[in-house]
């Protein structure tokens, strides 16, 4: 019977393990259909971001007290998860306990301070599905996340909650089988942990049979749900449990008010400004296209992006756009750029050629009038607590629209003419600008 259960939970393993290295592998494979770019810079600062926004969560401490639950809920869920450690050098060498032998002295305050943990998890995680459930707050109740990402997101809270009862059931049926005597738990006996021997009160009528199937199944549960988990992350917003450590080493270093301009394109306003350089030039090779229509014209930065997005809805509430009732929501680019991204992977796996498919990022997932109402603020990318930049998306967007497809409201088209033709958004040619400050007569 040992033998078979270390055999199940081999194939458990390896196939969990498979699926999600699968995954993973199209994932890697979507995200690098971008266009090179260069983030490896500032090796210091692309590390102190790692620990001060992906594992520090600094951005989210705007609002001290959801971010003191999210910072639960995380670092509960990951530290807890070391325990899986033991779990699987029981499972796969039928030991119990393994790491009672080799730290009997701090064993059991590890247990309690994971059950403690897993206790403020719990809480935690309820909070989390009131607020969204029946307070509704608004930026988790919009029109964005009506369907699957309002799903996701409630069944990612519910499995937290059942995996921590079922590691402290899965504690209090152990321990009271040592109380008792049982065989192998006896002989690793840890004596009662705090949170867990709360529950016994409840279990102490059952017999020694039933608490012993109790174990077993608590544990088996267990596992499986945890290597669920990490192979549902993969098709979940919360990969960004994942992402968000790339995702913050690579974030651009540059102020967030400098947007990243076209070498080509400045070389022209050069040569408008002084037409002698423009022989030097004449070897420069152009860009194919400008800005992005679809994902490959996005860089790999940009997908990384959309990847790591939590779907949380702070870029969205800080959007000026969104508030005065306009179509464009930050969370929405990201969510869009991320869904395309993965019908192409569905394509992928299919092997269908999708460059053939007349089917775009722009027009099909994301309209005109929502990039066009952007105010290019850069509020967005400031509330974001994973470093994603939806208003990079924004930008190569309109200038596809602009460079490539010359489609722009009336009031820019005059703008850009009178650039064009004035060197100033102005309609008054160069020799007159200074006339409005001259009194009249």
């Amino acid at each position: 019977m040992e033998i078979f259960q270390q055999i199940l939970f081999g194939i458990a393993l390896v196939t969990a393990v498979y699926f999600f290295s699968k995954r993973m592998s199209l994932i890697r494979k979507l995200i690098l259909l971008g266009k090179e770019e260069d983030l490896h810079d500032q090796s210091f600062q692309r590390w102190k971001n790692v620990f001060l926004l992906a594992l520090g969560q600094k951005k989210m401490f705007k609002n001290p007290t959801v971010a003191f639950l999210h910072l639960l809920v995380y670092v509960g869920f990951i530290i807890i998860n070391i325990e899986m450690i033991e779990i699987m050098i029981d499972g796969l060498f039928g030991t119990h306990r393994f790491l009672l032998g080799l730290i009997p002295s701090l064993y059991s305050f590890l247990i309690n301070s994971f059950e403690l943990l897993a206790a403020l998890v719990i809480v935690a995680c309820v909070i989390f599905l009131v607020r969204r459930n029946l307070i509704h707050v608004k930026r988790l109740w919009s029109n964005d996340l009506r369907g699957w990402p309002s799903k996701d997101a409630n069944i990612i809270l519910v499995v937290e909650i059942v995996l921590m009862m079922l590691f402290l059931k899965m504690n209090a049926a152990d321990t009271l089988l040592q109380s008792r005597g049982v065989g192998d738990y006896s002989n690793h006996a840890t004596g009662n942990f705090y949170i867990s021997s709360l529950l016994h009160p409840l279990m102490n009528r059952f017999s020694i049979e039933t608490l012993v199937l109790t174990e077993r199944i608590c544990w088996w549960l267990h596992i499986f749900g945890v290597l669920g988990f990490l192979n549902y992350l993969s098709w979940s917003k919360h990969l960004h449990i994942i992402l968000a450590f790339p995702n913050a080493y690579f974030s651009r270093l540059e102020p967030q008010g400098k947007l990243k301009n076209m070498p080509a394109v400045q070389k022209e306003v050069l040569y408008a400004f002084q037409p002698e350089m423009a022989t030097a030039g004449t070897n420069d090779q152009n860009p194919s296209s400008f800005g992005a229509k679809d994902i490959q014209d996005l860089s790999w930065k940009n997908l990384l992006d959309a990847f790591s997005c939590t779907e949380c809805g702070r870029c969205t509430a800080a959007c000026p756009a969104n508030q005065t009732g306009k179509m464009l929501s930050p969370r929405k680019i990201m969510m869009d750029t991320r869904d395309r991204a993965e019908e192409i992977g569905s394509k992928i796996n299919q092997g269908i050629d999708w460059k053939a498919e007349n089917r775009t990022l722009l027009y099909d997932y994301i309209s005109e009038e929502e990039i066009r109402a952007c105010t290019t603020c850069n509020a967005c990318v400031e509330a974001c607590p994973v470093s994603i930049n939806p208003l990079d998306i924004i930008v190569e967007l309109r200038r596809y629209l602009i460079m490539e497809k010359s489609s722009s409201p009336q009031e820019w088209t005059s703008m850009f003419g009178n650039i064009e033709n004035n060197f100033a958004p102005w309609k008054f040619s160069p020799d007159q600008r200074i006339n409005w400050t001259k009194e009249s007569t």
